[in-house]
């Protein structure tokens, strides 16, 4: 993970709005052919040719989002663009162009800016996105990121949430549970410091499910392998808010049913023992933790052979005709899914 440096403060007010852009922006590069026009003037011109043009956008508040007495700036700004990579990738595309638009506070210097572009800036190089644009402006209540990506999809490849059939194999990738659990432990640790200023944590033995909260990883990997192995998911949606939330999407939008098997849903060890430690179930943060950033997609029984071996996915169930979506425990017992993960509209 990243080590955060000790800034020095320049307050906002010096720099000004264009002044302060500029500053943040300075260092990213123009990549893509797709970008003709970037930073710099009303609005970035963008050229796609035959693709489809994808956009997604994800806003992120203080207070409701992210925490800052755990969340360190840099990482903040990575995680923000990671997200919205996600659902790019979640249509069957590939992010090419970011936005972000921030609403700051008078106690933000300007250096605490520039550790939250220089994670933006990093998510930017590892994934092959453009910066072209966004805006900044002043709050009363903290710190507020609006990141929006910018994506292609050849005409023809893109998947929506709708398009699961009776009999299709329901499959994830990687693994589900561990950002719930880093979570879980940065909350504690915080509560352990508000009591002792002078305890210093020790994340060492929590290093696996505290990253994949401070850091996640979106499958930029997995569209151009679903490509190469001639897949094509009838439906597809990246798991932020819980498995059980996701699988309720696609069943609502595809008119289906599902069932899906607890010993099948792919579990990080390291998340297991985490659970262990907090006496709550690994499968109940895999079902409803959310975070995780994977991708959980519908693919056609023919297509099984071809990722079977694949290390990257887990078939978890299959769709069903008729309604409802069901968990089916190692006991053979029917649990209905429901959407008990993330939902920032909750009290």
């Amino acid at each position: 993970m990243f080590q955060d440096k000790k800034p020095s403060k320049t307050d906002l007010k010096q720099l000004g709005e264009f002044g302060l852009i500029e500053t943040l922006t300075k260092n990213f590069e123009i990549k893509k052919p797709s970008t003709i026009k970037g930073i710099g003037d009303d609005a970035a011109v963008l050229d796609y040719n035959q693709k489809h043009t994808l956009a997604s956008t994800d806003l992120l508040v203080e207070g409701i989002h992210f925490d800052l007495a755990y969340f360190p700036l840099k990482h903040l700004g990575y995680k923000a663009a990671i997200v919205n990579f996600s659902d790019i990738y979640a249509m069957n595309g590939m992010a090419t162009q970011l936005l972000v638009s921030l609403a700051v506070s008078n106690r933000f210097p300007v250096e605490a800016l520039e550790e939250i572009y220089a994670g933006i800036q990093l998510a930017c190089h590892i994934y092959d996105v453009d910066l072209v644009g966004g805006d900044t402006t002043s709050s009363r209540s903290g710190l507020i990121l609006n990141p929006t990506a910018l994506g292609s999809v050849l005409k023809g490849q893109e998947v929506y949430r709708s398009g699961a059939q009776p009999n299709d194999l329901i499959v994830v990738t990687g693994d589900l549970g561990a950002a719930y659990l880093g979570l879980l432990i940065l909350q504690r640790e915080n509560e352990v410091f508000k009591v002792n200023p002078q305890h210093q944590p020790d994340l060492s033995p929590y290093t696996y499910v505290v990253e994949r909260q401070l850091k996640p990883e979106a499958r930029k990997d997995i569209p151009p392998l679903l490509r190469e192995l001639d897949v094509h998911p009838t439906a597809m949606i990246d798991i932020s808010d819980g498995l059980s939330s996701e699988i309720l999407h696609i069943t609502k939008q595809s008119d289906v049913g599902a069932q899906i098997y607890a010993e099948k849903i792919p579990i990080a060890p390291q998340t297991v023992l985490a659970a262990e430690e907090f006496n709550i179930s690994e499968l109940t943060a895999a079902l409803n933790g959310g975070e995780d950033y994977e991708l959980l997609f519908t693919i056609s029984q023919k297509d099984y052979e071809k990722i079977q071996y694949r290390p990257e996915f887990a078939v978890i169930g299959h769709i069903t005709q008729d309604k409802g979506a069901y968990l089916i425990t190692q006991d053979n017992e029917k649990i209905a899914l429901k959407a008990q993960g993330w939902n920032a509209l909750k009290k």
